[in-house]
């Protein structure tokens, strides 16, 4: 399956009601069995932004695209430069209360499954096992030639080796690790190569246009087919990769709540839309359901 290329979208049509009561949540939740799909709004409260949101990076930034990375070397040399000090602030991110709160109502037995748009690994960190990262994770590289992995800390180690005279400074960093820098500052900034096989490497994420891959896809219907209830948590459901579950779950009959700040490209879908701050909502939702908090580093 591919992922659109499609970076904004614009509600047409009155917007469908919301409500900031988790009322009809806590009845969904609390009979067990959902499936949580969340994307970046989920972790803004870790310091990391969203694309969309009030202050998204889409206002100021376009994200790579896949065809433009294997395309060309200086766009490759642009990123890399620019991830090498994202990167390290993704990796400082802690888990917030909404993190946690997944990972509570996972271990109660409520939550059977959680798929994530994020590529922060906060989930995992926070104590949730056997999420599916539809979207690969920052804490891994994949070589496009022979496709090994490894880890991301060894190629930091090596960038920081092959550029020893690299002072730049960071500016805003995007959902995707990038950050914000001008042209001077990666001009002569060293990409270094597989060390297998001299290949192009790149981190194992999927990029605007990218392919997901189908097995993963094929997982999260799995999950998805065999859900109570699908909860959607800090998502605008902008792009396919995230919005197709949505559809999945309502043309099944299957019952669809968002909670999100703003609206959403599945509000159309969704049974339940909430309006709140997710750290809070996550909180309250786990109070009120008796759910253990989960521990987390």
């Amino acid at each position: 399956m591919r992922t659109r290329p499609t970076l904004s979208w614009t509600p047409a049509g009155e917007p469908l009601p919301r409500t900031t009561s988790l009322d009809d949540v806590v009845r969904l939740t609390g009979a067990g069995g959902v499936v949580v799909l969340s994307g970046a709004g989920l972790s803004t409260e870790s310091g990391i932004p969203d694309y969309r949101g009030a202050t998204g990076s889409l206002r100021r930034h376009t994200p790579m695209t896949y065809q433009e990375f294997v395309a060309a070397e200086h766009a490759r040399r642009r990123y890399w430069a620019r991830s090498h000090l994202g990167w390290r602030t993704i990796a400082r991110a802690r888990p917030n209360e909404g993190h946690r709160g997944v990972a509570a109502l996972r271990a109660a037995g409520l939550v059977a499954g959680v798929i994530t748009q994020n590529v922060d690994g906060l989930h995992q960190a926070a104590g949730t096992p056997d999420v599916v990262e539809l979207h690969g994770s920052l804490d891994r590289v994949v070589c496009l030639s022979c496709g090994a992995r490894s880890a991301r800390e060894e190629l930091d180690r090596r960038l920081r080796e092959a550029n020893p005279d690299f002072a730049a400074t960071a500016g805003r960093i995007n959902p995707d690790g990038d950050v914000e820098l001008p042209e001077t500052a990666v001009d002569g900034f060293r990409v270094v190569a597989c060390l297998r096989c001299g290949g192009v490497l790149k981190p194992d994420v999927v990029f605007f246009g990218e392919n997901v891959e189908p097995s993963r896809v094929d997982r999260c219907y799995r999950l998805v087919d065999t859900a109570s209830a699908l909860l959607v948590l800090g998502s605008s459901l902008t792009v396919m990769s995230g919005l197709r579950f949505v559809r999945r779950a309502a043309e099944a009959g299957t019952p669809v709540a968002i909670v999100n700040q703003g609206p959403t490209r599945g509000d159309k879908y969704a049974a339940v839309r909430v309006d709140l701050p997710l750290g809070r909502a996550l909180a309250a939702l786990v109070d009120r359901l008796g759910a253990r908090p989960s521990r987390y580093r």
